[in-house]
């Protein structure tokens, strides 16, 4: 059986803040369908890396490739905004704080990319937003205001705003980090179900037991490098690095699979 070619390809990436270099010549290949986990330490570089991906951060050095797609980073040019655009047309980000437009409705925040990028007609944008609400289970709040949404219903809205651009990809940056311990099933329960349908996704999470259960690869990095990759089962029952075994030590299984909160590590 012929191995399928990666849908995400980067090499080389490099990305510095001031003086401290923050990604040091990452390699990462992400296949169609494949559940890809990033873990790792506080100051890791497991944020910046992801934000690499869609090039919503630049990285200084490296190349990009999503969807077929390549883009030499730290260049310029008219061909290459084409290329980032076509990237990011492609792919589809979720952030940990939800980004959610507080004066549109859930509708209209799940609407407004579908109209303004993809040049739906509203009755069509319309009709695909309920369709996506419902999918996340938020069906009956479709006309419910940001401020009036618990954090994991607005994180679902923002999962389905997501999968309205109709994207191949999906970059998950910590997506339950800012929701209360009792949130966490409701979002994590929505991504299975993407992964379950085939989605090609790479999240970011110190979610162990939820990285156990989806992912189909987990990488783990520190110091800006990723020291370790392997499949779940293998990762946190026999890490090879030394290090991954200490962090695995650190967070611990604890209840629901959530590590305490003094252990929760972010980027």
């Amino acid at each position: 059986m012929t191995t399928p070619e990666p849908i995400v390809s980067v090499r080389g990436l490099r990305k510095r803040f001031g003086d401290n270099e923050v990604l040091k010549g990452i390699d990462l290949d992400v296949r169609p369908g494949e559940v890809v986990v990033v873990m790792g330490p506080s100051g890791s570089g497991k944020t910046t890396l992801i934000r690499c991906l869609n090039l919503l951060e630049e990285p200084d050095t490296g190349t990009v490739s999503m969807c077929g797609n390549q883009v030499d980073c730290g260049g310029r040019g008219r061909s290459r905004a084409a290329q980032v655009r076509e990237i990011r047309r492609r792919s589809a980000m979720v952030f940990q704080q939800f980004n959610l437009f507080p004066h549109l409705t859930a509708l209209q925040n799940v609407m407004e990319g579908p109209i303004s990028v993809r040049g739906l007609r509203r009755t069509e944008a319309d009709g695909l937003g309920r369709r996506l609400l419902a999918l996340v289970g938020l069906d009956e709040k479709c006309d419910c205001y940001p401020a009036t949404l618990s954090g994991g219903q607005k994180q679902r809205v923002a999962i389905a705003r997501a999968l309205a651009m109709e994207p191949q990809v999906i970059l998950f940056d910590e997506p339950t980090s800012a929701l209360d311990p009792e949130l966490h099933a409701e979002v994590l329960q929505v991504i299975r179900d993407l992964a379950g349908n085939g989605m090609t996704m790479v999240i970011v999470t110190h979610e162990t037991a939820f990285a156990r259960d989806v992912a189909d690869r987990v990488v783990f990095m520190d110091g800006g490098n990723v020291i370790e990759e392997a499949p779940p089962q293998r990762f946190f029952t026999a890490p090879a690095h030394p290090r991954v075994q200490a962090f695995l030590r650190l967070v611990g299984p604890s209840h629901n699979g959530h590590p305490s909160p003094q252990n929760v590590e972010r980027t």
